[in-house]
């Protein structure tokens, strides 16, 4: 039967202060995991990212250039702007802390304590400032160097770190505890700032012994707008707990940057709203990159400990509404999984935590609750979320005094390995209680990645875009500088080498692998479970299994090299195979250039526009060819595109560089202007069976002359609803997801794409009219590459029924509208970049296609 990790919390005056016990009672044998029947899920200026890596091997003669002043001792402080008091904030209903006074609060604590630095480290989609503060004991800023050099030392030298004494006497272990990504979850932002003035002002031996050999890092509220505006979203309506992988936003990219700066040992986000507490660990599958003997048995260990903080606050189901806490790793069978690092926990353990954690709060005070109870009953649940929050936290900070040394050793084991190239480690059984062979997931690293450059490279504005990203997210990237050959091919000079000999592998590998399909291992998933940028962003990348990379003679590079190139005469060709092409576009469109649509998924621009080529090409990336034959072609203008969507859709319409319109059931029945529309793109928000008469008309007479541009369930019932193509939409099972192979033809949507594409609640079209052609199928084999995807209880919907299936048609129906059904998923939250340029077609293609009927 399984057992509990007995985890001691520290007892005395820390404990006190930060209201977790002294002592925590022998944790009762956990019964076999169950599948919960019930669960309560919350509606639950930027930094360079370039240079890490590259500085951090420099760091010891450089300090001067790290991304962050780490010459600068502890404390900083940073007078903080405060903001005009905002007496709508959606905090205020729940007794909790609004954002403006957040600032008044820091700068207040600054003042007070020596230990407190504050640093803004970004700003949200709507300009609020994000701070970071930062608990330690003083430091000088020869101190503060020594820090630095250490950090740098694990990561770069973990073989040397682990034999160093400096590190095991000296240095701070580093926590991370993030709070707030979902804005209408509230009350990890008032346990934070709670925690910060005790650890201020607490005099006691054990506060002075965690502040000396710790930093503790707090990102007091990462979604201020979600904060003060009651949405789980940021500004730009992104679920960030979603985009970690994509880093699409700012708020994102700069949580990001502090986990790669700060190098956490241990991480916390605090979330709500599930009924008890629930704390990680998490359920199988577990992600396959990580290295997990190293974390489990940390993370596990620091569960336990805040499940038994949290229960010794006496919250009680009876007395209280508060349920036991519970901990999915243990209780539950599955459907809480840390296989996508999408999320905040998932993401930090690829920069070096070996424990990290989502917490949710129990209470639920958002959506129909925070308008539907009265105050005074909200303002007793968020009590005892801040209060339970709190707890989490102070069970963190003292297993991370106990166990500091021993974390940091299991951090540069971590790196250690990455560097050596040593295989995924297969983790044995009964590492902690509990752990089976339903637990263990391994991967095969391959001795490195090539982004080629030349011919052989699909796409060199995604190629750059890649490389980026790659460094972004800390991953070391050479470039060439002389041909080699690799792997049995030859590649030029120039292509970009991803060395998996490296300290973050695991980061490099999760983002470029193929993935797996983990269909057969479990019925469900938490959220989406493939996501591979070396099938879904639009560049060639090769996996290089075996070979010896020391004839390779390249360098490390901060950024990827310059991608964009116009030819010298004649008339200029562009293909829309990457965002940053159609970006291009235009803004050349938007400065009034000609171009003319060749139908095959390029356009013609004329020689006279070649100044204005040459600058967005520098702009963008991107490379013009010389057109061939005497031109032709439909003429081009900027779209105006009506967009029934997602924020995502909308977000990387805008992108790129579409004027897009918001429009929904309600926008169209209050009366719309459809003179200034070319195309309608419809995913959510429009249905046409609830139109008025007059909205129906006003429709109608777009769409003799207008194209359409359909996704999804949404899609495809308004395509039906409205009579556009003649296609049967056949769903597959509805939490289906992940990468797929498909076939393309050589029409205007797809041709030239790669072979692959993304799914989520995946379709297909049957039935199909005589108008009707098929841009795109799902692969005979297959289809799914890696992911989940199983067939309904009734066995319909699995990817065997989706073999050979249609999930891209384009037609034009009786009254004229040019229309394009998407099965799948190619702007799913701003991810797929390789994707977007079958939308931009689409668009053109509808718009000219219309204009011609």
């Amino acid at each position: 039967m399984r057992r509990h990790l007995a985890y001691p919390l520290v007892g005395g005056a820390l404990a006190a202060i930060l209201a977790v016990p002294a002592a925590v009672p022998a944790a009762a044998e956990p019964g076999p995991r169950r599948s919960p029947a019930v669960r309560e899920f919350g509606n639950g200026p930027e930094r360079n990212n370039t240079a890490g890596p590259v500085l951090k091997q420099r760091l010891g003669a450089d300090l001067d250039r790290y991304p962050w002043d780490l010459q600068r001792g502890y404390p900083r402080r940073t007078t903080l702007a405060e903001p005009p008091e905002n007496p709508s904030d959606a905090s205020i209903r729940l007794g909790l802390t609004p954002y403006h006074a957040i600032a008044p609060k820091l700068n207040e604590l600054q003042r007070r304590s020596d230990r407190i630095s504050v640093e803004v480290i970004g700003r949200s989609h709507q300009g609020r400032e994000l701070y970071l503060v930062t608990v330690t004991a003083p430091e000088s800023g020869a101190q503060a160097r020594a820090q630095a050099a250490m950090r740098a030392e694990i990561e770069n030298d973990p073989a040397r770190a682990a034999r160093d004494p400096r590190i095991r006497r000296a240095y701070k272990a580093p926590v991370f505890i993030n709070n707030n990504i979902h804005g209408n979850e509230w009350e990890g932002t008032d346990a934070a700032l709670r925690t910060i003035e005790r650890l201020a002002t607490a005099n006691d031996a054990q506060t002075r012994d965690l502040l000396s050999r710790t930093r503790l890092y707090f990102n007091v509220t990462a979604n201020p707008d979600g904060r003060v505006g009651n949405t789980r979203a940021n500004g730009a309506g992104f679920d960030m707990n979603r985009d970690f992988i994509t880093a699409s936003q700012p708020e994102v990219r700069s949580m990001r940057q502090v986990m790669i700066d700060t190098q956490p040992v241990v991480m916390l986000d605090l979330h709500g709203y599930v009924n008890g507490t629930l704390v990680e660990p998490t359920t199988p599958p577990h992600g396959q990159n990580y290295e997990y003997d190293l974390f489990i048995k940390n993370a596990y260990a620091n569960g336990l400990g805040m499940e038994a903080a949290i229960k010794a606050l006496g919250y009680t189901p009876d007395k209280d509404g508060v349920d036991p806490p519970q901990i999915p790793f243990r209780d539950w069978q599955e459907g809480w999984d840390d296989w996508p690092p999408i999320f905040t926990p998932q993401y930090a353990p690829f920069h070096g935590a070996v424990a990290s954690h989502t917490i949710e709060i129990p209470l639920r005070v958002n959506n129909a609750d925070y308008t539907g109870l009265p105050v005074e009953e909200l303002r007793r649940r968020s009590r005892i979320n801040t209060d339970i929050a709190a707890a989490a936290m102070a069970a963190t900070l003292s297993f991370v005094r106990e166990r500091g040394p021993q974390l940091v050793a299991d951090q540069i084991e971590m790196f250690r390995r990455g560097a050596a190239g040593e295989p995924s480690k297969q983790v044995p059984e009964g590492i902690v209680p509990g752990f089976g062979p339903e637990d263990v997931y391994n991967t095969t690293f391959p001795r490195a990645y090539v982004i080629p450059a030349g011919t052989g490279q699909r796409s060199a504005p995604a190629a750059a875009r890649l490389v980026d990203h790659l460094i972004a997210n800390d991953v070391r990237v050479q470039r060439a500088t002389k041909a080699f050959r690799l792997g049995g091919r030859t590649y030029p000079a120039g292509s970009y080498v991803v060395d998996m000999h490296q300290p973050k592998r695991g980061m490099a590998n999760v983002l470029l692998e193929a993935g797996a399909d983990i269909s057969p291992r479990v019925d469900s998933m938490y959220d989406i479970s493939g996501w591979s940028l070396s099938h879904l962003w639009g560049a060639t990348v090769d996996p290089i299994q075996n070979g010896d990379l020391k004839g390779v003679k390249a360098r490390q590079v901060s950024a990827a090299g310059p991608a964009g190139a116009v030819p010298s005469s004649g008339d200029l060709a562009l293909r829309l195979d990457d965002p940053k092409e159609v970006s291009a576009l235009n803004d050349l469109l938007g400065q009034g250039v000609e171009a003319t649509w060749s139908g095959d998924g390029s356009v013609r621009i004329p020689a006279s526009a070649r100044a204005a080529a040459e600058t967005v090409a520098d702009r963008y990336g991107v490379r013009f060819a010389r057109a061939a034959g005497a031109g032709g072609g439909e003429p081009l203008r900027k779209l105006r595109v009506a967009a029934a969507g997602s924020a995502d859709d909308v977000f990387s319409l805008q992108e790129m560089g579409f004027t897009v319109t918001p429009v929904s059931t309600a926008t169209l029945n209050a009366g719309f202007d459809w003179s200034e529309v070319d195309v309608l793109y419809v995913s959510s928000g429009l249905n046409h069976g609830q139109l008025n008469a007059q909205a129906r008309r006003a429709l109608d007479a777009f769409l003799a002359e207008g194209g359409v541009v359909a996704r999804g369930a949404t899609g495809a019932s308004f395509n039906a609803a409205a009579g556009l193509l003649t296609a049967t939409a056949v769903a597959g099972r509805s939490d289906a997801n992940g990468t797929v192979s498909v076939v393309n033809g050589n029409g205007p949507i797809t041709g030239g794409s790669a072979p692959y594409s993304f799914v989520y609640s995946p379709r297909w079209f049957t039935g199909l009219g005589s108008e009707v052609t098929v841009e795109q199928r799902f692969a005979g084999q297959g289809p799914l590459i890696a992911g989940h995807w199983r067939a309904n209880a009734d066995g319909t919907g699995g990817p065997e029924a989706a073999r050979n299936q249609a999930t891209v048609v384009r037609g034009v129906d009786e009254r004229g509208a040019a229309v394009v059904l998407f099965g799948t998923e190619p702007l799913f939250r701003n991810h797929p970049k390789g994707l977007f340029p079958q939308v931009a077609r689409s668009l053109f293609w509808t718009a000219t296609t219309a204009d011609d009927d």
